[in-house]
């Protein structure tokens, strides 16, 4: 049984913006908000399944196409999860199908998807220039929701959140 609040950053560190959950995960995971357990799943979305079992809410950090401008923050609670392609250019997807995995009738905790408009996916280590300006506003949009989710005090950073 693991934490009630986990953050999951998932993607790869490989292809540039699709890196964006990971970079911010690393972030989070110097001074955690609200007592969550921050998860670097990168691109193993088997060994998250572990994270998920005993949690009761989890916020995922990933690339999230939506058609926006570039560096875009989009959240995303469980109805908009359902109606997302697949392969429409983030890893939660993986994550959902990897419920089939639990034993049946195992909990399966509240998600909701937060995520950076990518520039460029491809090969390359470093984060486009938008994605990259984009990373300290995800970060502190992860810790407001977290603020929200256990009742704390928010942050002060402003939240622009796209739909």
């Amino acid at each position: 049984m693991g934490a009630e609040l986990v953050i999951l950053g998932v993607g790869n560190l490989l292809m540039s913006d699709d890196g964006i959950g990971i970079h911010a995960a690393q972030q989070l995971a110097l001074d955690p908000p609200g007592g969550a357990c921050v998860v670097d799943a990168g691109t193993d979305y088997l060994s998250a399944l572990t994270f998920l079992e005993g949690a009761r809410r989890v916020l995922v950090l990933d690339a999230v196409r939506g058609g926006a401008a570039p560096g875009t923050l989009h959240r995303l609670g469980p109805d908009e999860i359902a109606l997302r392609p697949a392969g429409g250019g983030a890893h939660f997807t993986s994550v959902l199908e990897a419920r089939r995995l639990l034993p049946p009738g195992a909990p399966w905790p509240d998600i909701t998807v937060l995520g950076v408009e990518p520039a460029v996916v491809d090969y390359g280590l470093a984060l486009s220039a938008p994605v990259a300006a984009a990373l300290p506003r995800l970060v502190a949009a992860a810790r407001r929701i977290i603020c929200e989710w256990t009742e704390q005090p928010s942050p002060r950073e402003s939240l622009q959140v796209a739909s």
